[in-house]
């Protein structure tokens, strides 16, 4: 199994990115996708998520309104467009998957992880 974000780079405040995220190995439409994030010398943090059925999406409050998630199951891929990027979304943006979620919150309960992709906002 193996995810890879994509996507990551230098913006300026203001500016926007997409994020993406390839999943090989796994039975893609059976999983939910979340995006998690760890900013320097902080814990790891729920960005957002997509339920496997893709009937529902979670977002934390910090990206609300801001962030939107989406996936395209035959590209077995999951997408996070970024808009009104702030200098505290400069993190490490890391895409997970989880067998049958609901697109949860709990890092705990995903299964695989990608890598992680660096976003970096200037401000």
């Amino acid at each position: 199994v193996q995810l890879q974000a994509s996507g990551g780079g230098l913006v300026q405040a203001g500016g926007s990115l997409r994020l993406s995220c390839a999943a090989s190995g796994v039975t893609f439409s059976s999983y939910a996708m979340g995006w998690f994030r760890q900013a320097p010398g902080k814990e790891r943090e729920f960005v957002s998520a997509m339920a496997w059925t893709g009937s529902s999406t979670t977002y934390a409050d910090s990206v609300k309104g801001r962030f939107t998630i989406s996936r395209d199951n035959a590209k077995n891929s999951v997408y996070l467009q970024m808009s009104s990027l702030k200098s505290e979304d400069t993190a490490v943006y890391y895409c997970a998957a989880d067998r049958y979620g609901l697109g949860t919150r709990r890092s705990y309960e995903y299964d695989y992880w990608g890598q992680g992709t660096l976003v970096t906002v200037s401000s």
